[in-house]
């Protein structure tokens, strides 16, 4: 295997487990944990900068996340709201099948506007892991923070 790969692995495995132990951190404070989504989908961003991959060409993967979870998040809130944790399940599953082919119509448009002004958007996995992970944190984030404030 190339170095490249591993280190594209190793930094998506480290963002990984970095998400996963922050999240747990603030699972109890929910006045928090839209802020610290929206940090952790900055810190992803952030660790593209080393292999000096051009943010634009991350746009695509960016909306696609935000779209998919910040929809998927509304429609669990409501599933919860209205049936309990079952009802939060079936929001999420649904609302996941229901925001991908939603978020695939944005990241296919965003891919197709980035090549017609020659920024390069091909996919890698580092990339697109990277990029999706940074939208859903993003789009998530957003919302708890809205339905905080709404104190829904």
């Amino acid at each position: 295997m190339n170095k490249k790969f591993i280190l594209s692995v190793l930094n998506i495995l480290t963002l990984c487990i970095v998400i996963g132990a922050v999240s747990i951190f603030f699972v109890d404070n929910a006045k928090w944990m839209g802020f610290v989504l929206i940090i952790l989908a900055l810190l992803c961003v952030i660790s593209l900068i080393p292999f000096k991959i051009n943010l634009k060409s991350i746009l695509p993967d960016i909306f696609f996340g935000l779209i998919d979870n910040g929809i998927l998040a509304i429609l669990a809130i409501f599933g919860a709201h209205f049936a309990g944790v079952a009802g939060a399940i079936i929001g999420g599953v649904v609302g996941n099948a229901i925001t991908d082919g939603i978020a695939g119509i944005f990241e296919g448009q965003m891919a197709e506007k980035l090549r017609s002004k020659f920024i390069p958007e091909e996919r890698t996995m580092l990339k697109s892991a990277v990029g999706k992970m940074a939208g859903c944190l993003l789009g998530a984030g957003v919302v708890l923070i809205v339905a905080n404030f709404m104190k829904f």
